[in-house]
């Protein structure tokens, strides 16, 4: 009977250090996978536009914080729906976030293991964004990492940079309301708000 009962002893000693061993491996993989885990992944996890959509707070760079839930995401941009005040449509480059906020249920969805992006959303650059807004004339607030904003429209967007004619908010490009240009790096943004109906980004 001590025989029995010695090797069922060892039996469960064996199948204890494997599922031990096993349980350190899957965390160890689980590790290996969240260190590849990028930004745009995570907001991808929370993107939606129904009414159950995750509310975030995004802080950024001017020392703004914005509640909305993400509506898109692009190779180094998101786009927002915020929930309160003006209405519109927000967009922010990564390089402007400094922090998100969520519930931790929404912070441990946002951790799974997500669907592998498509090539156009990967092409779609923060400068890809602008030059939508150029081709659409809309309206726009810039809000500048320093503070400062500026209303006005987008003329024109490079690699880098875009041009923006300044006017009253609300009003239409027209010549004699320009009341200055502006030339602004990308790197200058914190973000940017969409006047009016907000482009479907």
């Amino acid at each position: 009977m001590r025989w029995d009962r010695f090797f069922d002893d060892l039996e469960d000693q064996l199948a204890s250090e494997w599922e031990a061993e096993r349980a350190a491996l899957d965390t160890e993989a689980e590790r290996l996978r969240l260190s590849r885990v990028a930004l745009h992944e995570r907001l991808g996890e929370l993107t939606g536009r129904d009414a159950a959509a995750a509310v975030v707070v995004i802080e950024l760079s001017d020392g703004t914080a914005q509640r909305a839930t993400v509506t898109g995401v692009g190779a180094d941009w998101v786009a927002l729906r915020p929930v309160e005040g003006r209405g519109g449509a927000v967009v922010a480059p990564f390089a402007a976030i400094v922090g998100i906020g969520m519930p931790h249920h929404d912070l441990l969805r946002s951790a799974r293991p997500a669907a592998p992006r498509s090539a156009l959303a990967e092409r779609m650059t923060f400068g890809f964004v602008l030059r939508d807004l150029v081709r659409r004339r809309a309206g726009v607030v810039v809000h500048l990492s320093s503070g400062r904003a500026l209303t006005g429209t987008i003329d024109r967007a490079g690699a880098d940079h875009f041009d923006l004619a300044l006017h009253e908010p609300g009003t239409p490009r027209r010549a004699d309301a320009i009341a200055g240009h502006r030339i602004v790096p990308f790197a200058a943004v914190a973000w940017v708000r969409v006047e009016g109906s907000a482009p479907a980004l």
